[in-house]
């Protein structure tokens, strides 16, 4: 149980197959990836498991477990047994003593559950993980949209705009934490304030985005009141909607549909290829819109936490 030397050894790491595979010389290449974070359990020149961490370019530490695989031909436990191994040893050397490991990402199939196969597979993973104290924090949905999908047409009902500058757009994200539906929202207003939530997202994700920021829009009102925002963006794979929200007052109203027609619009202005999105599979009001405006459900995203 070692890490991988270096690019010379990524046609051993990817012997197991996952969808992450085609990214990972290019994420090696960017600082995304470093040797040190992607291990491997080996027998021979054999692969029996492997495990590896994901972050931004030049970070200094882990930001996410993405990558956790181990042998599914194998008979037994045995290799649910090495894959906890395996893990526990990645860990311990790799993560700073004490500290909070990165959550866990798996990018899955949208029927996982109806094919007995790919079912077993998911569970012997979440199974690794349990063993080293995680636990399922959320099931999410991975949503497309294509360019063959009809471009929403814009909202007759309200007014869109840049936001001001950073602090206003934090505000507005503090106010949409009131009754969010949103898991890793809900989690971070047991740990902070709500101020500090909405700082904390926007400095560790929004401000990152190097895509335009006069991309981003503030729904409005004829008159001017905020009633929601949306954050078209590009992340280092693919066009998203990296946020999108209505305020608590504006809820139930359908504005949903028209904020997120205008940042599909946005995106698909570029001339891209697709554009990513997820929610939480039990917010279901979100999922929802994104289906009405030609959103397709491709996948399915378990995300699992250390507490």
């Amino acid at each position: 149980m070692r890490p991988i030397t270096g690019r010379e050894e990524l046609d051993l790491f990817s012997q197991l197959p996952y969808v992450l595979n085609e990214e990972l010389a290019d994420d090696l290449a960017d600082g995304r990836r470093r040797p040190e974070w992607m291990w491997v359990a080996v027998r021979g020149d054999r692969l029996l498991a492997r495990t590896a961490w994901w972050s931004r370019s030049a970070a200094d530490a882990p930001l996410t477990l993405d990558i956790l695989d181990i042998e599914d031909s194998a008979s037994g436990s045995d290799h649910v047994d090495i894959g906890a191994r395996l893990l526990q040893t990645a860990m311990a050397a790799t993560l700073p003593n004490r500290s909070r490991p990165p959550e866990y990402s798996r990018l899955i199939p949208p029927d996982w559950r109806e094919n007995a196969v790919t079912r077993q597979a998911v569970e012997d993973r979440m199974t690794v993980l349990e063993r080293t104290g995680a636990r399922l924090f959320v099931e999410r949905l991975r949503l497309e949209w294509r360019p063959e999908s009809p471009v929403p047409e814009p909202s007759r009902r309200l007014t869109f705009r840049p936001p001001h500058d950073g602090e206003e757009l934090v505000a507005l994200m503090a106010s949409v934490l009131d009754g969010t539906l949103d898991a890793h929202g809900r989690d971070d207003l047991t740990r902070m304030s709500v101020h500090e939530a909405a700082v904390r997202h926007y400095e560790d994700e929004l401000a990152r985005y190097t895509s335009p920021r006069d991309w981003w829009r503030i729904a409005a009102l004829p008159h001017g009141e905020p009633v929601g925002f949306v954050i078209p963006a590009r992340n280092d794979y693919n066009p998203i909607i990296a946020y999108i929200a209505v305020l608590p007052t504006h809820r139930g109203n359908g504005y949903i549909d028209d904020i997120l027609a205008e940042g599909t619009r946005i995106l698909a202005e570029q001339d891209v290829p697709r554009i990513r999105a997820s929610t939480d599979l039990g917010n279901i009001p979100m999922a929802n819109a994104f289906r009405r405006a030609g959103y397709i459900n491709f996948g399915r995203e378990i995300n699992m936490t250390w507490t």
